[in-house]
């Protein structure tokens, strides 16, 4: 394992191509510019974003023709197919010596496959999602999730120093990076479900949820979790800081990979579901913590009132 550290190569100005200028893509993109490299971009449907200092190509193919490094931040596995390898897609346009950098968080298998498509052109291949949300994105702290070969990694770790703080490589096959990414999704996902049933069963008892709370973030049952998304379900604050629809991808990640290695992994499918029905009932563009809402109706009783 190689944190982020002063053994990193230094690199100046570097041509980047980035696809992906959503929720958390335009502030990583801001960073760049920010830190002195030259940006080339492809739009999405909200086009350009406001102050960013990018050229911007017609197709991704024109991206990395314009790219020494080209970097993906995309919802999901099949965007990600269809960026790099569709018509007009990074593929046409890469030259040996380039390198491909996916920071979205999809499918470990088909990574595996991607890199071995891009690496037949000569170019590099890293997956690197990463962890933070936008908060994390805005503040250029995000955690880094690597998977490649060392020498790539080396090359680009100066780009993630840019983008955030905890930068791991985990292994040097491709697919590592997500796969570390898919335990990171369990991990908060059950968190996320832990801290709902507790707040739930404290305000079904008759106690105050905001007082229970604050009494556990004293002991052992602390967590990030319970102090900022146990906040949300007490506040009904679930403005989107990452959606309920993209961890269920994620989750749903996790368990074709669990079949695909023989794992069973019972109560990541128990949240799945949580969020299947919370998405059920309109909230997949709500923030992971409105899980709690599936669980207070099935105790047909509120943490708090009020939503947002």
């Amino acid at each position: 394992m190689i944190c982020g550290d002063s053994q990193a190569e230094r690199m100046d100005a570097v041509k980047i191509g980035f696809i992906g200028l959503g929720v958390m893509g335009a502030p990583m993109a801001r960073h760049l510019v920010a830190a002195g490299h030259e940006l080339t971009v492809s739009l999405n449907r909200s086009g350009l974003p406001e102050g960013l200092a990018a050229s911007v190509a017609k197709n991704p193919a024109e991206v990395a023709r314009a790219s020494e490094v080209v970097i993906t931040m995309l919802p999901d596995t099949p965007d990600v197919e269809h960026v790099l390898l569709g018509d007009n897609g990074v593929i046409a346009g890469t030259s040996p010596g380039a390198l491909v950098i996916d920071m979205s968080s999809i499918s470990p298998i088909a990574t595996a496959r991607f890199a071995e498509a891009i690496r037949a052109g000569g170019a590099g291949y890293l997956d690197a999602p990463v962890s933070g949300g936008e908060v994390g994105a805005k503040a250029a702290s995000l955690t880094i999730m690597v998977g490649g070969p060392e020498a790539e990694f080396r090359r680009a770790l100066p780009i993630f120093e840019v983008l955030g703080k905890n930068i791991t490589l985990i292994g040097e096959s491709n697919g590592a990076g997500q796969t570390c990414k898919i335990a990171n999704q369990i991990i908060v996902a059950l968190n996320i479900q832990a801290v709902s049933e507790a707040l739930v069963f404290a305000a079904k008892a008759g106690c105050d949820p905001a007082k229970v709370r604050q009494a556990l973030l004293g002991g052992f049952a602390s967590s990030r979790v319970l102090e900022v998304h146990g906040e949300r379900m007490i506040d009904r604050s679930f403005a989107p800081g990452f959606r309920i629809r993209l961890h269920q991808k994620d989750l749903g990640l996790a368990l074709e990979s669990a079949r695909a290695l023989g794992v069973s992994l019972p109560n990541t499918a128990t949240a799945q579901e949580l969020m299947n029905a919370c998405a059920a009932h309109g909230g997949g563009d709500q923030d992971h913590s409105a899980l709690v809402k599936a669980l207070e109706a099935l105790a047909n009783n509120p943490v708090a009132k009020g939503d947002e």
